[in-house]
């Protein structure tokens, strides 16, 4: 059983900064992956960031050099740095722990967040 608990969501301008913060009820970083995904207005769901227990990441084409995943493993805490926002960024975004090789495949990721709103403006 993990609880996940997104923070840091806001209101900003294209090209301001955004952290948002994953807080998890226990250990999740053992054998497996954790993410962030988001769900743009009346589109689908779609991943932004991953990183698993060997530390490999993997970021989607659309965010790459913009956002950084990290995390506090000790503290049980996943991050994501958003730098560079743009309109197209707006999203409700989620992170989300998984299998070890979950990777991009949403049917792996077991435990997800209820989401925090980003919103960018132009």
């Amino acid at each position: 059983q993990v609880q996940l608990a997104e923070s840091g969501g806001g209101s900003v301008e294209a090209g301001g900064s955004l952290r948002l913060s994953c807080a998890a009820s226990r250990l999740i970083f053992a054998n497996s992956s954790v993410a962030w995904f988001r769900q743009p207005p009346g589109k689908e769901r779609e991943g932004v960031a991953t990183i698993n227990s060997v530390r490999s990441t993997y970021y989607a084409d659309s965010v790459k050099g913009r956002f950084t995943i990290s995390s506090d493993n000790a503290k049980n805490i996943l991050y994501l740095q958003m730098d560079g926002l743009q309109p197209e960024d707006t999203a409700m975004y989620y992170c989300a722990a998984g299998r070890y090789g979950a990777t991009w495949h949403q049917p792996l990721y077991y435990y997800w967040g209820q989401g925090t709103q980003v919103t960018v403006s132009s």
